[in-house]
């Protein structure tokens, strides 16, 4: 059992603070049982030795509750939130199991949590945050909106206690994911406040010479600042009095971090600031008036103040993507002095400051954009119902930005993004090209995969290669992604230029070694005396061993003699009228050879064509190869024609002997309506037949409502299968089976 962890004195009040604060924010929707039955499970959880100091000798339970303040205070959220936060590491360890806070808490608090521990899991695989990917990843793990805020506020948690904790680089390693992950969320969020405090903290532990000179610099001209804004709003307020309007007047000092920026970007030092500060006008103005109210405000000022008119910004009309509103405007001021005036009314300053928690107290704004512009533009359309309350509404706030995409990890924890239905081949090739092109399978989850294999989000996958693969036709079959595609495209086209270079290289060789030098158009006009259309179709040929560069030689030397001595290949035309022709014994002896195919032939080397995969049964002939002997194929075979017409000379007849028994693998082509019923129909029918064996089985969903897949059975003969192919058209919902 692990050591129990103990608070220390200083501890133990931080806790009693946290928990008084936090029973004052809450305790109106958590009630004392509540909190009973959470102490409960943490007293055990700590006795069982379970909950741990992190990394920095944080205790769980008093950083639980520090955040949960946090969450309330400065979020908004409110029960199923904070139960959650308190309750995550118990059932996460394992002390209590989630049916039991379904039971005693709900299924909100429970759904939150397994939100909570889904993020954990991605962080325990020590991704690269410094992606725009794992900010989708976190929202498409997260599911719910309340996840997002309460992982956030941990991190602001966790950035203000670490400034003496820690090794250096563990410090910044928080600092730098706050930066690049936490500060722009909350800034997409509206979290101003809190993205505001993480950039600073950032800025603190990455740069500190520059976070203190910079403090240092702002605490010595505060009295003069704070002079200089007094002056300069005592006649504004003194003319908005008189205008009748409700309002108050602040000045606040720009971020740190805001402040550097400005630095960097105008290549000044601290002095060449001069926008240090802005002046907000907040008026309590009811929501029909804001606008007209603003308006007023804004006439008043620029009466007062010469304005910049290009540094105007008009977030009234059309709001800011994530709800912010405001009017800002840019005066010059006393001593020549330009000074930022912000207007906006007392629900838009909430909104600017707290985000789309304060939204859960005001109506909402129009919003157009992208995905998660979208996703918080209906958050603000559901907060518009008035019929909506408060628990309806959270529970409304489920992230379903990323439903059309999928996000995996490679061994190292750097992430990719994919379109939904890619697979480990699609993964290979959006890595590289040559580890696609190599690709042999993959592991996922430490688990040996096909290459066909769909990835889920959070998946790890290493990819596994041989120097041997190369890209086949079938991958097209399944590869989902356009850069997948496309290089399994390329790779073939080039698999084909280099066997066609190959035929060529080996013709050329030929011709020399019989002292050859062919002449280009006349060669052209015997390729397609040997029925090519195209010379790639006639070096293809040539490859694949359809036609023997012997032949070729003879042909081009009969070619060129046909040329030179027509008259020797013409022929008197005569009427066929009364044409009779007797065979010689000879003839009749050649024409009526047969191959007869039996297990027990001798001297003759054959075997059975892959493209059709003939079985005993089957109407089939024989082509006789140049170096493989005789394959034998079937009569409705594709190439059959092609060989027919070409290479006749080269084709046999051929029968089978004997009553079968052997076996044969058969592939069948079956599309069917996409129901996982139908597929175990058709598999227990194969099954249930007597001899036949399936071996294999593909099945693939179209957008269309279909699935198509290829079955791989083993039989006996050609009846088994025409029976097997028959049975198969009768189950329900079967569109077509083919061989």
């Amino acid at each position: 059992m692990d050591e129990i962890v103990t608070l220390t004195e200083q501890e133990k009040a931080d806790l009693w603070n946290a928990l008084h604060t936090l029973q004052k924010l809450v305790g109106d929707v958590i009630t004392p049982d509540d909190f009973r039955k959470v102490r409960q499970i943490l007293q055990a959880a700590v006795m069982n030795g379970m909950l741990q100091r992190d990394t920095f000798g944080l205790h769980p339970i008093l950083f639980d509750l520090q955040t949960a303040v946090i969450t309330a205070e400065e979020i908004g959220l409110n029960r199923a939130s904070i139960l959650a936060i308190l309750l995550h590491d118990s059932v996460a360890l394992g002390e209590t199991s989630r049916a039991f806070v379904r039971h005693e808490f709900g299924d909100d608090v429970d759904h939150i949590i397994h939100g909570l521990i889904r993020v954990n899991e991605i962080y325990s695989r020590n991704p690269s945050i410094e992606t725009e990917n794992f900010r989708d990843l976190l929202l498409s793990f997260a599911e719910d909106m309340r996840v997002i805020f309460i992982i956030i506020a941990s991190r602001v948690n966790l950035m203000r206690q670490i400034k003496e904790r820690g090794t250096e680089e563990e410090r910044q390693r928080v600092a730098r994911e706050a930066s690049v992950l936490y500060a722009p969320l909350a800034h997409k969020l509206g979290l101003y406040l809190i993205k505001r405090e993480l950039e600073d903290l950032s800025l603190k532990y990455l740069e500190p010479e520059v976070f203190y000179m910079i403090k240092e610099k702002l605490n010595a001209t505060r009295a003069a600042r704070d002079l200089y804004i007094a002056n300069f709003i005592a006649p504004i307020e003194e003319k908005l009095q008189e205008s009748g309007l409700k309002f108050h007047v602040k000045g606040r000092t720009k971020s740190i971090h805001s402040i550097w920026q400005k630095m960097k970007k105008q290549k000044c030092n601290f002095e060449g600031i001069y926008d240090l500060f802005a002046i907000r006008v907040i008026l309590d103005s009811p929501l029909e008036r804001e606008k007209q109210d603003c308006w007023q405000v804004f006439s008043i000022v620029t009466d007062m103040y010469r304005p910049n008119p290009k540094r105007l910004r008009d977030w009234l009309s059309v709001p800011k993507s994530n709800g912010y509103e405001s009017l800002h405007i840019t005066v010059m001021g006393p001593e020549g002095k330009w000074v930022e005036i912000q207007i906006r009314t007392e629900r838009m300053d909430e909104i600017a400051e707290r985000g789309l928690a304060a939204h859960w107290r005001y109506k909402g704004v129009k919003d157009s954009g992208t995905k998660l512009e979208e996703w918080l533009k209906d958050i603000r359309s559901a907060l518009e119902s008035q019929t909506t309350s408060d628990e309806q509404l959270i529970n409304q706030f489920k992230v379903d930005l990323y439903s059309d995409e999928v996000f995996v990890f490679t061994p190292k924890g750097d992430l990719f993004k994919l379109q939904k239905g890619a697979t480990v081949l699609d993964f290979a090739f959006h890595i590289h090209t040559n580890i696609g092109c190599h690709c042999t399978g993959g592991l996922v989850n430490g688990k040996n995969v096909h290459i066909h294999t769909k990835l889920q989000s959070g998946d790890q996958v290493e990819i596994l290669t041989s120097q041997k693969q190369l890209p086949k036709r079938d991958w097209l079959n399944f590869a989902v992604t356009t850069k997948a595609r496309t290089k399994i495209r390329q790779s073939l086209n080039e698999q084909e230029l280099k066997n066609v270079a190959f035929a060529r290289e080996a013709l050329e060789r030929k011709f020399k070694n019989h002292k050859i030098d062919p002449d280009e158009a006349v060669m052209m006009r015997m390729v397609k005396r040997l029925g090519y259309k195209q010379m790639n179709d006639f070096y293809r040929a040539i490859s694949e061993e359809i036609i023997d560069v012997n032949t070729i030689v003879e042909k081009y030397q009969e070619q060129v003699e046909r040329e030179a001595n027509p008259q020797l290949f013409t022929t008197e035309n005569r009427s066929a009228d009364g044409f009779v022709h007797t065979l010689s014994d000879e003839e009749r002896h050649v024409s009526s050879d047969v191959l007869v195919i039996d297990n027990n032939i001798k001297g003759v080397e054959y075997s059975l064509s892959k493209c059709c995969n003939p079985i005993y049964g089957d109407d089939v002939f024989g082509f006789v190869t140049v170096n493989r002997g005789i394959k034998i194929h079937r009569t409705t075979c594709p190439n059959a024609i092609r060989l027919r017409e070409q290479l006749g000379y080269r084709v046999i007849k051929a029968r089978w002997a004997g009553k079968g028994g052997n076996q044969y693998s058969v592939g069948l082509h079956v599309v069917g309506n996409d129901d996982i019923g139908i597929v175990n129909n058709i598999t227990s029918i194969i099954n249930k037949e007597k001899n036949v064996l399936l071996r294999g089985i593909s099945i693939q969903s179209s957008e269309d409502g279909l699935f198509s897949g290829t079955l791989t059975v083993v039989i006996q003969d050609n009846k088994q299968i025409v029976q097997l192919i028959k049975k198969l058209q009768t189950v329900k919902g079967v569109k077509s089976v083919t061989r």
